[in-house]
């Protein structure tokens, strides 16, 4: 779309605003709006100026940057009063070129998208995310000097919430309406349903999409069902264990690969699963770095308290069919061709989406040309529960903690580097900041604490 088709749409459509926008390092949407009547050909080429420091994408020192519509995503944003048409935004120097900055989220999963077609000739990467969170009526938070208390009171409480129907769930209309906003924003949804956790915890699920915009999409659902909350008179989070004792939310990401409309994935004449040998290296190389993907796909301090045992969050480097214990599934109920996968089950909404795909496919593309098999490397398939050297620590784990899984990126990250896509500027930054987040953590006083000590 060029200027004067831009202006085109906003006069047909009686737009206010154009809104920008974007996510920080850390995955959270930022934004700015233009009035309409402000809008010249300028915005196009030469961008709007904005502050990179407090992205957490550079130094105060060299904060100027600039963010250039990308008017392809262009959607009407439901949530706005006036009228807004919103686009994600590209993030460039000041330069005369208007160069692409190094360190933009979005840039890096173009590139390793453009990667993996380079390298696997014409393969592209689909992605079919699962979205669970939970719903509450009532959300409160006292602090003072002494006690943290927090009161939460649940949309139901049922015992078995999974796949439950009306009278006993009853918040089956917000994902209904979710559905609609959600088409609306050009996302297909698969099916939403109640989750296990049975106080209100939900999942809705999507098609499978291409990798930018699986992420972009990631982003307009967590903004989009906030937003709806909101209107309902509800809370909701994504966080991934938001109550002791219950199933946590984790963003269980469904992959495969394409070659020419043809999954790469499937084999007719593999002995296990239909499941062919490059998608067994690819699945080898994520299992091989899993540890470190922790630090982009379970970046937080709350991430780890999901990933125990007894609540069917993955916990070991193994791969098998449908193992919920597994940090690699192949979902046992897929019977198109077309649709052969693994699920990498870890991640959780907590990341952010660009560099959690990136950072995943770069593992998978390292399995495939170093040949990694799974098989050979001892990792399954276990298809029970407990795999054949589990209780004699044969067995290798997913990180304990946030600290842990950035120690494991610092030992590992080269298949990052690979070709620039993560930039080592971006590494660095990630790990000091994570680094300052765990420790703010460490330091806070847990009410458990008080409880016990005080």
């Amino acid at each position: 779309m060029d200027f004067h088709a831009l202006k085109v749409l906003l006069d047909r459509e009686g737009v206010d605003f154009l809104d920008l926008k974007t996510v920080d390092l850390f995955g959270n949407l930022r934004h700015l709006s233009l009035p309409s009547s402000s809008i010249s050909s300028k915005v196009l080429t030469e961008g709007i100026g904005f502050d990179a420091s407090s992205y957490g994408l550079s130094s105060v020192e060299s904060s100027d940057l600039v963010l250039i519509p990308d008017l392809s995503t262009c959607f009407k944003d439901p949530f706005r009063e006036q009228s807004v048409l919103s686009c994600f935004a590209t993030m460039h120097l000041p330069d005369r070129e208007r160069t692409p900055f190094p360190l933009d989220c979005r840039l890096v999963a173009k590139k390793a998208e453009a990667l993996l077609f380079k390298k696997v000739k014409d393969a592209v990467s689909f992605w079919g995310p699962e979205y669970e969170f939970y719903l509450f009526q009532g959300f409160q938070l006292f602090r003072d000097e002494l006690s943290l208390k927090l009161e939460i009171t649940p949309l139901e409480n049922i015992k078995e919430g999974y796949h439950a129907d009306l009278p006993q769930e009853r918040s089956a209309q917000f994902r209904d309406q979710a559905s609609k906003v959600l088409e609306k924003l050009k996302i297909s949804v698969k099916y939403h349903h109640h989750e296990g956790g049975g106080i209100g915890q939900q999942e809705i699920e999507t098609l499978f999409e291409s990798l930018l915009k699986t992420c972009d999409d990631a982003i307009l659902i967590r903004y989009a069902l906030k937003n709806l909350a909101r209107d309902f008179g509800l809370f909701l989070t994504f966080m991934p264990k938001p109550i002791q004792g219950v199933p946590g939310n984790g963003w269980h990401l469904h992959c495969f690969l394409k070659v020419k409309e043809e999954n790469i994935f499937y084999s007719e004449t593999s002995p296990y699963s239909n499941f062919s040998k490059i998608g067994l290296y690819f699945m080898g190389g994520v299992l091989k770095h899993s540890r470190s993907l922790c630090a982009f796909s379970n970046p937080s301090t709350n991430s780890y308290k999901r990933l125990v045992p007894g609540f069917e969050a993955p916990t070991s480097i193994t791969f098998g069919k449908g193992n919920r214990n597994s940090a690699c599934r192949i979902p046992g109920y897929v019977a198109d061709p077309q649709e052969t996968r693994f699920e990498y089950r870890p991640p959780d909404s907590t990341c952010n989406p660009y560099l959690c795909l990136s950072s995943i496919l770069l593992a998978g593309l390292d399995g495939i040309e170093e040949e990694i098999d799974p098989q050979s490397e001892g990792l399954g398939p276990f298809d029970g529960d407990s795999p054949p050297g589990f209780q004699e620590g044969k067995i290798k784990f997913l990180p304990r903690s946030l600290d842990e899984a950035l120690d494991s990126l610092e030992e590992d990250y080269e298949f990052l580097t690979r070709d620039g896509v993560f930039p080592e500027l971006l590494l660095e930054r990630w790990i000091k900041m994570k680094r300052e987040e765990a420790k703010e953590i460490l330091f806070s006083v847990h009410p458990s604490e008080l409880e016990k000590y005080f």
